[in-house]
């Protein structure tokens, strides 16, 4: 990590147990790593909470479309999303960064390419910040 800990993370995802190690991962970039569970919580915790960035699983919402992301982008346009998802099709792929993800991670890769895309995502944004 090149960059000094931001102050706050959204973790979405329905899965406890995976929800406990994507944690440990995120609080070695960030200060708070706020976890929920449902869609109805990531969405008022992004905007209460304005986070820098929210990692959130593909299959978040029951009905497995991706109407929370955009619902998201719609909410806060300028946060950061990086979806993850044990999904490695490339339509899959594809149809969440054109629903608004900014990064795209493999739950199977999450260990070695989470913290990367984060910091991809976050450097994204400081370069935007910089530019006249």
């Amino acid at each position: 990590m090149t960059q000094t800990p931001a102050s706050c993370v959204l973790l979405a995802d329905r899965h406890h147990a995976l929800t406990e190690g994507v944690r440990g991962l995120l609080e070695t970039a960030f200060e708070t790593v706020v976890m929920v569970a449902d869609e109805a919580s990531l969405l008022d915790g992004a905007v209460r909470l304005q986070p820098q960035v929210a990692v959130v699983d593909l299959a978040l919402a029951q009905d497995s479309s991706l109407g929370w992301l955009r619902a998201l982008r719609n909410r806060c346009p300028g946060l950061k999303v990086v979806v993850v998802s044990v999904h490695d099709e490339q339509t899959v792929r594809r149809a969440a960064l054109e629903a608004g993800a900014d990064a795209f991670v493999l739950k199977r890769a999450i260990a070695t390419e989470l913290l990367a895309a984060v910091d991809l995502v976050r450097e994204s944004e400081a370069a935007k910040e910089s530019e006249p």
